[in-house]
C-alpha cells in the first residue's frame, strides 16, 4: 500500500518550502474507535487515520482493535499509530498489527528514540511559550513532519489552539497543524499557518472518541475551501 504522508527527505524538504498556490493541504483525522466513524472520515476525505495507542487516553484502542479498524482504509489513506512513550514491545505489537502504518511520537521521546522504531514518523512539538521549534526541528531532521499542538498538563493538546504567529515562517521540515482545530476556525489555520496538513480529533467528536460524520465532513470541506481561496489569491 502507497504511503503519501511518506517521502525522501529531499522531496519533504522541497514540500516544506513550495509556494502554497497549486498544493492541497492534507487532512489527519485521528482518534478513531469505531468501524462507522472510520468509513465516515474516509467518506468525508481524510487522507491519513489516527488510532491512540496510548492506555490513559479516552480514545485509546488497543493494537488488536487498530489493526481492525485499519482494514477498513482504502489504498491511499494512511493509518497513523499514536505513541506516548511506548515500549519496544508496544511497537512491535501495533505493527504487526497494522504493518503498513506512519508513527507519531506523542510523549517525551528522545530524536534517537523515535529512530529505533525504522519507520517513517511524525513528531508533535508541544508549542509552550519559549520553545524554540527550529532548534527541535533540526534535532528530529528525519521526521516526515513536525505536528505543531498545543502545551497543556500531561499529553496531547487537550482541545486547545496555541498561538499560530510563534510558529517560525522557515520551519525546514512540513508542517501538520493541530490543536483545537474544528469546522469553524480550520480555514483561517490553513489560511493563515498555511501548513502541509492539518489535524483534528476532539474538534469532530459529538463525545469522546465518538466522532461526527456531519462534523468531519464539515472540517474536510472546510479545509478545501480555504485551498480554493489560497489558490484564488495565488493564481499560477
Amino acid at each position: 500500500m502507497s504511503r503519501p504522508w511518506a517521502g525522501s527527505l529531499a522531496a519533504r524538504a522541497e514540500t516544506a518550502s513550495a509556494p502554497a498556490a497549486g498544493r492541497r493541504t492534507r487532512i489527519k483525522i485521528c482518534g478513531l474507535t469505531r468501524e462507522g466513524d472510520v468509513d465516515a472520515a474516509v467518506a468525508a476525505g481524510a487522507d491519513a487515520i489516527g488510532f491512540v495507542l496510548y492506555a490513559k487516553s479516552p480514545r485509546a484502542v488497543t493494537p488488536a482493535r487498530a489493526g481492525e479498524l485499519a482494514k477498513r482504509l482504502p489504498p491511499f489513506v494512511t493509518p497513523v499509530l499514536l505513541f506516548v512513550n511506548a515500549t519496544d514491545e508496544d511497537w512491535r505489537e501495533a505493527l504487526d498489527a497494522v504493518p503498513q502504518a506512519l508513527l507519531q511520537f506523542h510523549g517525551d521521546e528522545t530524536p534517537a528514540r523515535c529512530r529505533q522504531a525504522h519507520r517513517p514518523f511524525l513528531r508533535a512539538a508541544r508549542m509552550a511559550a519559549g520553545f524554540d521549534l527550529l532548534d527541535f526541528a533540526g534535532q528530529v531532521h528525519d521526521a516526515q513532519a513536525l505536528l505543531l499542538d498545543a502545551h497543556v498538563d500531561g499529553y496531547g493538546g487537550g482541545g486547545r489552539a496555541f498561538d499560530w504567529s510563534t510558529i517560525p515562517p522557515d520551519v525546514p521540515l512540513p508542517v501538520v497543524l493541530s490543536g483545537g482545530l474544528n469546522p469553524a476556525n480550520v480555514t483561517d489555520g490553513v489560511l493563515r499557518v498555511r501548513p502541509w496538513a492539518v489535524d483534528v480529533s476532539s474538534g469532530v467528536e459529538s463525545a469522546k472518541g465518538i466522532k461526527d460524520a456531519a462534523l468531519m465532513h464539515r472540517f474536510c470541506q472546510a479545509v478545501r475551501a480555504a485551498d480554493a481561496q489560497r489558490e484564488a489569491s495565488n493564481p499560477t
